[in-house]
């Protein structure tokens, strides 16, 4: 039996620190997660939901992105992917007489863990201008809202079009569609946030920006080095990929500068020895400090370069451009310098560079660890020239592999959900529907942000996702929603972004992934990518949460019609009524989606083409691949200053907070705590259990505040902090972000630690 939810916020001002975990998964996470998701679904439909997770006849994941292997599991899910599924297919609401006892005012008051608890939306919501509680509207009431405030805008640029990677590759080709008809390329998204830097690199380097490897290609790969990332809570399904890469041969080394359990060893719960000893997964662990990756890359680079016969001469002569230039940037690379930048042992380098000389295919994964800092771009640059140097860019088992946080966030781009949309993707959405769209680049999430804050921009309307807490500057985005005319936010559940309105707010319910989607045809099904390029249907199974819900298709086609008009010749109603023919549009305007609708009825999908790894042809300027001579850029701390990182919690998706544990890092009990080295520490003078506020410090003297944090001493690399997200994204700077790519900067924050007023 489903229990209910939480009636007060839990008080979290003692959190309990035990020791860290050294292994994830196993017999902990088989109980964690049937305890989670017995919470919200009980145990019947558990089962049902549960088994039909990552099927190929069920429904894509609605957690991270990582792919599925040809041959599943039955149970082919992780932890957190079922505690995301438990949150969505939950069988507690928040209805219209939620919305009645609790004012905005106390909503606003609310933890994001108490508004997620709540349970599924299940009526359009209207909060009028003045008013302090949300009261149910008709849907058709809703879209007329939305169009008196768009149609009283001075220019279509005054509204943004926000995307979370939730949304299915139908529903964002419908969005971004209806945001070029109506005149703007206002279509921020959560890869703005994430990952804009691996794209960015990796668009200039080898032409594509997006990863270069398939599953396969980790099963055959000699070396795997995964930076700036911890798979064992972000995407805990990757550990059987390196677990299978191991057993195949494959070595791995970890760069990052705090240990994780689940690089150190993974207790696969589906195999007796996962259940028992498990597998040890890291072979050379590289304690980085923060922001430090690019100097040991390029060190690296020197270091190969050096080395008689390293270098793969005849894939440099032939696929890549820029090399002269590249070599003798590197060959300045300074020891001393690196390891300073670094905080590594040379010893500790030396051995990462003969595991490299020792390997033919290398892959090298990446997360938020390195695409959030000013020099993020430079920085994943260098991974390029890494593998660029040995050929490692094109052939079985070696390659890119940027790993993405969001199920659809790749699919969305693919869409065109993109604020500076390529001009051939214009091109041809101008060739299948006949309207000139707009060519003006739009605003990415920082811009529009800042737009929203000068009155620039009057409209936010979010298709999923949970903007206010997900952004950096808590304080000034908070200010900058105020601003707006109307927020609208097309969710699921109860989140922040509910509470902090613009002047008018509306929330429409939408259907998730779990829930049958039965249109005027019959039943549909939705599209995702993967983080590694595979195209897949998704097939909800559950009734959904409430009648009065649209899916994300049927809300875009509507609100389209009324406002463009019934005379706007998009068959809007035929798309809404059967998503074959938004996937018949779409072959003819995304490039590798040709004969859509037949390729994706294959079980398991289909592969989007990749010039790079298919070919080895880099559809670049110079149409080589391009080795890249950045300077080396590494962060400086001020005497009595830490720089800390965001990071996620074991209890946590992105800003959906599902518990207030971290088991991993044995934090139980509360999330306001901080993770600094016990030298470190004690040279600031902090007893571990102390409280102190976190005090950002950046170059427009602003202070930024994150009071009452408890101290924890932790193993991260000297001079580095850690606390967790979103309570810490009051501490960046909004304009504090990745050259090129204008990604928020938060993994690099120059910190003091007051005593705090609670301590």
């Amino acid at each position: 039996m489903a229990t209910k939810p939480p009636q007060g916020d839990p008080v979290q001002d003692a959190p309990k620190v035990a020791e860290r975990k050294r292994a994830a998964a196993g017999l902990p996470a088989i109980g964690h997660t049937l305890r989670m998701a017995h919470q919200q679904m009980g145990v019947k439909r558990t089962a049902l939901t549960l088994l039909s997770v990552n099927q190929k006849d069920g429904f894509d994941c609605p957690g991270c992105a990582w792919p599925e292997p040809e041959h599943r599991h039955k149970a082919e899910f992780c932890e957190n992917g079922a505690k995301a599924v438990a949150e969505e297919a939950t069988l507690r609401r928040v209805t219209p007489e939620f919305f009645a006892a609790h004012p905005v005012s106390d909503l606003a008051r609310r933890s994001g863990y108490w508004l997620g608890q709540q349970g599924r939306l299940t009526h359009p919501m209207y909060l009028p201008e003045g008013a302090d509680h949300y009261e149910p509207v008709s849907w058709e009431r809703a879209f007329d809202i939305v169009a008196e405030e768009l149609t009283a805008l001075s220019s279509p640029d005054e509204a943004v079009f926000y995307t979370s990677g939730r949304t299915s590759n139908e529903a964002a080709f419908l969005y971004q569609l209806f945001a070029r008809k109506l005149g703007t390329n206002n279509l921020p998204d959560c890869s703005n946030m994430c990952h804009e830097s691996s794209g960015s690199a990796l668009s200039e380097t080898i032409g594509v920006g997006k990863g270069s490897v398939l599953l396969d290609d980790l099963y055959q790969a000699d070396l795997i080095v995964v930076a700036g990332q911890n798979p064992g809570t972000n995407h805990p399904r990757m550990l059987s990929a390196l677990e299978k890469a191991k057993a195949n041969g494959a070595r791995v080394v970890s760069v990052n500068p705090l240990p994780e359990a689940g690089l150190e060893r993974f207790k696969n719960p589906q195999t007796p020895k996962g259940l028992t000893a498990g597998t040890t997964l890291t072979d050379l662990f590289l304690q980085i400090r923060i922001g430090g990756d690019q100097a040991l890359f390029r060190l690296l680079n020197k270091l190969i370069l050096d080395t008689p016969g390293a270098v793969d001469e005849e894939f440099v002569r032939g696929h890549t451009h820029g090399f002269e230039q590249f070599a003798e940037a590197a060959r300045a690379a300074d020891w001393d310098e690196t390891l300073a930048a670094t905080g590594l042992a040379r010893e500790d380098v030396e051995r990462f560079l003969r595991m490299v000389l020792d390997s033919e295919r290398i892959v090298v994964c990446w997360a938020m660890g390195l695409t959030q800092h000013k020099h993020s771009v430079p920085m994943i640059r260098e991974i390029v020239n890494f593998l660029l140097l040995r050929g490692n860019i094109g052939r079985p088992g070696a390659g890119v592999c940027p790993v993405r946080g969001h199920s659809n966030v790749q699919g969305d781009r693919t869409m065109g959900i993109f604020e500076r949309p390529a001009p051939a993707f214009l091109d041809a959405l101008e060739r299948e529907f006949g309207f000139a769209p707009p060519r003006e680049h739009g605003y990415d999430v920082v811009r529009a942000i800042r737009a929203l804050r000068d009155g620039e921009a009057k409209v936010f309307f979010a298709m999923g996702g949970n903007f206010v807490s997900a952004s950096p500057d808590t304080e000034v985005t908070e200010a900058a929603m105020r601003r707006a005319r109307l927020t609208v936010h097309v969710s699921t559940k109860l989140n922040r972004s509910h509470a902090v309105t613009g002047a008018r707010a509306l929330i429409l319910p939408t259907l998730g992934r779990t829930e049958r989607d039965l249109q005027a045809s019959g039943e549909q099904f939705v599209t995702v990518e993967d983080s590694m390029g595979m195209v897949h249907a998704s097939r909800g199974r559950l009734e959904p949460a409430s009648p009065h819900l649209l899916s994300e298709p049927a809300i875009v086609c509507r609100l389209a019609r009324r406002v463009l008009g019934t005379e706007d010749d998009v068959p809007w109603e035929e798309f809404e009524k059967d998503y074959a023919t938004v996937r018949d549009r779409i072959a003819r305007v995304v490039p590798g989606f040709e004969d859509f609708n037949a390729r994706v009825a294959h079980p398991g999908g289909f592969a989007l083409p990749h010039a790079p790894r298919d070919e080895r042809r880099f559809p670049t300027a110079t149409g080589k691949a391009n080795f890249t001579a950045a300077p080396v850029v590494y962060p400086r701390l001020p005497e009595g200053r830490l720089l800390l990182q965001t990071l996620r919690s074991h209890d946590q998706y992105n800003t959906t907070i599902y518990g207030l544990d971290d088991r991993y890092r044995g934090i139980r009990n509360g999330r306001r705590v901080v993770l600094v080295n016990p030298d470190d520490a004690r040279a600031l003078k902090l007893a571990d259990g102390s409280y102190v506020d976190l005090v950002s410090e950046w170059k427009d003297g602003v202070e930024r505040r994150a009071p009452g944090f408890r101290v924890v001493h932790y193993p991260t690399a000297r001079g580095c902090a850690a606390a967790y997200y979103p309570e810490t994204n009051v501490l960046v700077p909004l304009d504090a972000t990745a050259d090129v790519s204008n990604t928020p900067a938060s993994k690099s924050v120059v910190v003091r630690l007051e005593q705090s007023a609670t301590d």
